[in-house]
């Protein structure tokens, strides 16, 4: 079974802008079972933490 997806970003005003045109993707046969998150793999932590604690690094303590 095929799927499609386009990915899209809104600004604050409400307007959209594709960042990605509708692609057809397939998905997975079976997902792994696992509680956990993959490695975060934004810039400022090059895929050294898990991705529940990325989001929390710049938050003030």
């Amino acid at each position: 079974m095929a799927m499609t997806i386009k990915v899209y970003e809104v600004d604050r005003y409400g307007r959209t802008r594709v960042v990605r045109p509708t692609t057809e993707v397939v998905p997975l046969g079976r997902l792994p079972m696992t509680a956990d998150y993959p490695a975060c793999e934004c810039d400022r932590c090059g895929g050294r933490r898990p991705a529940g604690q990325a989001a929390l690094a710049g938050a003030p303590r």
